[in-house]
This record gives structure tokens, C-alpha cells and sequence, in this order.
């Protein structure tokens, strides 16, 4: 990454000496070593390969351009229109790029004697809210490059690269809070939090708040695992029952006989699978990186579940036969990337049979191919959306540890107790209006309210806010669309989305010292 950052300065200096000042729809911003052009992904020579952060700066510039004359439009001041022209300008040049980049290395020494050094890096794109969230750590470096480490090193490197965060204040309760992704899980979290809470952050009463995706017994959240899952099951609920957006397609609203095929077999592809086959989907195809496996008729997730568990791999799955090709190419309504990214490119965007794809990796789909399914009519329901759901429980479990206790403690006796006074009173009213000569009359609860007569429980409370959250957004993003007239481009009304509302912050907070 120290590598891509060098490259990416040097290149873009080198294009801005050789193109000059070009005219764009917003102007270009200068920094030391680079000149930023807008739409510059767009028609470059490695367009269908570009790095992750160049693929958002491509999407940001096509929904930047959309909204700059509506947010011009909408600035209530006694600025001339120049001036205002001037302000959203501006503030969308700050927005775009990033604002913070930690570089570390540091030294282990293994069990065998051997010392490595490691790099790590933390990346910080705004702190026009705090805390920082949802640039995530991983591990993949470590994975590629030992593959053979064990626990007590992993767990050296973890400790010791929170520390080093924790120096250069790129961690903290309101500074920045990571959260587990690629290879890493409960157990990492755990670590950082107890590195911090006993280190830099020991005089911190919030101090296990630095880190979310924790276990339960260390201030983690009900829910946290499946999250990113759910959500990409709620978010793809939440167009396939849009009738207008499925006629589009040609298909039926509902999930009701909707295939699906996976490629990804992790914590988001196997949460995602499961929740989609509960509610009537079937999936067809699942692929991973050692090999796919394929059931027209349908494929249980849990029983491949356990199989992966036991055999450390979906090869070999029963009743299910190996499938040859792409299993992105396959037959089926619903294409669910859940692995990395740039997996969708130009080369078989033209292949893929979907008519909704559904974002559940990072970055899956490269600019070319985001356009190609434009144009062959398929609905791409965008990363920044879909895989949302992690970071969505992620900030409920931050604000479960700042308020130091459970969701639900304090209401759930409370609200059971309600629920039994209200079926009493209902079977009073009806004993006083007709009387008892039968004997009591019975008042029985629907079997719906039976599960909640006692109150909503912590997971109860984390599903219902992540569902409410998930929903909510798959409305905004329907409405800016229709608004813009999109069509299917959901990912550029996203971005459109976010855009507006960072733009709102950034622009009735003002600037310092400017």
C-alpha cells in the first residue's frame, strides 16, 4: 500500500504537467505532488483495473457532477450565485479526498526464532463527524505472506499495531473505531480493545468503545456477526418488492421462486444465503476460491455449512456437482459477489446471466462493467448501500458501550408487565359487557404477540434498528433516482445521497482557519 500511494502521487503529477488546467465540471483541485481531475477514471487506459480508491473517486465525480447545481441551487445566503458556485466547489473538493494516512512497521520476533517486520496502515477519508468508522482491519498481508503463523504471533502483531495506532491517535471511543473484516473476526477485536483499555486508554471509562465487533462478554453486540448478512438480505427485500423496479427487469416482485447464486462462502455470503433461503429464495450456486459446486434444485445453507466446518472447504458438497466456468456466469436472478473486489470487469460483465446484482463485497464491480449492466438493463444494488449493515450494528454496539448497558435492561420488565396488564384489562372490559355466566372469558394472544409479550431482547431491539435503517435508505436512494432520473443507476443516487449529506455538515459547521 506505501507502494500504491507513491504511484499514485507520481502518476498523478506526472498527468497534470502533461495535460494542464482542464476545464471539467468541477475545477481540478492542486495539492503538493498532484493535480485531482474529476471523471478521471472514466477512459483511462487501465480503466477496468483501477485500484479500489480510484473506482470511488470515479463514482464520487459522476454523482458530484449530478447534484452540484441543486446543492447550488438549494444555499439560502447573500452570496452572489458566483460566490455560491465558489462554496459547493470547494466544499466537494474536500470531501473527496483523503484526509489522514498512517504508515507503521514494527518488528516481531517468531516462535521460530525468525524477525519479521510488518507494515500496517490506517486510512482516515473525513472527520467532518467523529469518531472515524468503517475503514476496517484486516489482515490479508499477514495471511498472504505467513501463511503458517500462529495465534500467539497473530495476536503479537494485533497488540503492538493497536499501540501504534494508540501513539498517533488514529484509535480511540471518539477518535477512530475499527471494526473486524477479511481474516479477522471476535477474537482480534477482542485483543485491540484490551490492548487500549489497558495501555493508552486506561484511565477511559469508554475505553473498550475504541473497537466495535467485540465479543459479548468484552462489551460486544447481539447480532454483530450475522449484520453485514442481514443486510444485504434487507436491502435486496427492499427492491425486489418494488414492483415498479421489477417490472423494469421483467421479473415478479418477491422472493418467491428468485434464484440466487454466491460466489463467496465467508461470514457476508453464508449470513446472506441463509437469510434469503428462510424467506423463499433458492440458491443454485456457490463459489469460492478452491472450487464451485451447483444444484439446480437448490442447495440448504446450514447443512453446507456444517459441511464447511468439517471439511475446511464447499468441494465434495452432497448432493451438488462441481461447476466448470465462472460460477458469476451461471443461470440465476440474483448474483451475490461476496468475496473481493473487481471481480465484475468488462471482459464478463457481458456473461453474467443475473438481472440483480447484489454488492455484498467491496469494490466487486470496475466502472466499465458498472456500465455495461446499465446498459444491458440490470440492477446493481451498490456496495456502499448493501454491505452497510456491519457498520449500521457496528455503531449500535459503539453506543451500547458508551452507555454502559444493554439494549433493553431497562425496559424489559417494564414493557412485559404492560403487555400482561393490557390482556387483563381486554378480558375485564369483555367480562363486564357480556358478563361470566359461562365462566371467564379467555383472552389468547396471537402466537405474533406471544413472542413479544415479553419485551423486545437486545438482538430483537439490533434486527429491528438495522432492518428500520436499511429500509430507510433503499427509500432515499429510490426517491433521488426517480429525482435525477437514474433509472437503475442506484449507485450514482448513493452516491448522490451521501454526497448532500456530508456537503450539509461541511457547510454549516464553516472551515478553520481558512
Amino acid at each position: 500500500m506505501y507502494r500504491y500511494f507513491g504511484e499514485l502521487l507520481t502518476r498523478g503529477a506526472s498527468s497534470a504537467l502533461a495535460s494542464g488546467c482542464v476545464e471539467s465540471a468541477l475545477p481540478v483541485t492542486a495539492s503538493l505532488m498532484r493535480v485531482r481531475h474529476y471523471s478521471e477514471v472514466v477512459g483511462e487506459k487501465d480503466a477496468d483495473d483501477p485500484n479500489f480508491f480510484k473506482m470511488v473517486e470515479g463514482f464520487f465525480d459522476r454523482g458530484a457532477n449530478i447534484v452540484e447545481d441543486k446543492l447550488v441551487e438549494d444555499l439560502k445566503n447573500k452570496e452572489t450565485p458566483v460566490q455560491k458556485r465558489h462554496r459547493v466547489r470547494g466544499i466537494l473538493k474536500i470531501i473527496k479526498p483523503c484526509n489522514h494516512i498512517l504508515s507503521v512497521s514494527f518488528p516481531i520476533k517468531r516462535d521460530n526464532g525468525e524477525w519479521e517486520v510488518i507494515e500496517g496502515y490506517r486510512a482516515q477519508h473525513s472527520q467532518h463527524r467523529t469518531p472515524c468508522k468503517g475503514v476496517k482491519y484486516s489482515m490479508p498481508f499477514i495471511i498472504l505472506l505467513f501463511l503458517c503463523l500462529q495465534d500467539n504471533e497473530l495476536e503479537k502483531i494485533t497488540r503492538r499495531f493497536t499501540i501504534e495506532l494508540a501513539k498517533k491517535g488514529f484509535i480511540g471511543p471518539g477518535i477512530d473505531v475499527p471494526a473486524p473484516d477479511m481474516s479477522t473476526g471476535e477474537r482480534e477485536m477482542s485483543w485491540i480493545a484490551d490492548t487500549y483499555a489497558n495501555t493508552m486508554g486506561h484511565h477511559d471509562i469508554n475505553a473498550h468503545a475504541c473497537v466495535t465487533g467485540k465479543p459479548i462478554s468484552q462489551g460486544g453486540i447481539h447480532g454483530r456477526i450475522s449484520a453485514t448478512g442481514r443486510g444485504v438480505f434487507h436491502g435486496i427485500e427492499n427492491f425486489i418488492n418494488e414492483a415498479a423496479y421489477m417490472s423494469q427487469l421483467g421479473l415478479s416482485p418477491g422472493f418467491t421462486d428468485k434464484t440466487f447464486v454466491i460466489q463467496g462462502f465467508g461470514n457476508v455470503g453464508m449470513h446472506s444465503m441463509r437469510y434469503l433461503h428462510r424467506f423463499g429464495a433458492k440458491c443454485v450456486g456457490v463459489g469460492e476460491m478452491d472450487g464451485n459446486i451447483w444444484n439446480p434444485n437448490g442447495i440448504d445453507p446450514k447443512e453446507l455449512e456444517d459441511y464447511k466446518l468439517q471439511h475446511g472447504t464447499i468441494v465434495g458438497f452432497p448432493n451438488s456437482t462441481p461447476y466448470e466456468g465462472s460460477i458469476l456466469e451461471a443461470d440465476c436472478d440474483i448474483l451475490i459477489p461476496a468475496a473481493s473486489e473487481k471481480q465484475l470487469t468488462r471482459n464478463n460483465a457481458h456473461k453474467i446471466k443475473a438481472k440483480i446484482i447484489a454488492e455484498g463485497a467491496n469494490g466487486p464491480t470496475t466502472p466499465d462493467a458498472d456500465k455495461i449492466f446499465l446498459e444491458r438493463n440490470i440492477m446493481v444494488i451498490p456496495d456502499m448501500y448493501l454491505n452497510a449493515g456491519g457498520v449500521t450494528v457496528s455503531y449500535f454496539e459503539w453506543l451500547k458501550n458508551l452507555n454502559h448497558v444493554s439494549y433493553g435492561r431497562l425496559t424489559f420488565k417494564y414493557e412485559r408487565d404492560s403487555n400482561y396488564h393490557l390482556l387483563m384489562s381486554v378480558q375485564e372490559s369483555l367480562e363486564r359487557k357480556f358478563g361470566k355466566h359461562g365462566g371467564a372469558i379467555p383472552v389468547v394472544p396471537t402466537s405474533e404477540f406471544q413472542a413479544r409479550i415479553a419485551g423486545a431482547s437486545e438482538k430483537d431491539i439490533v434486527h429491528s434498528g438495522l432492518a428500520y435503517t436499511m429500509e430507510r435508505s433503499a427509500r432515499q436512494i429510490m426517491r433521488t433516482a426517480n429525482k435525477y432520473n437514474l433509472g437503475l443507476d442506484l449507485r450514482t443516487a448513493a452516491y448522490v445521497n451521501a454526497i448532500e449529506k456530508v456537503f450539509k455538515v461541511y457547510n454549516e459547521a464553516g472551515l478553520t482557519f481558512t
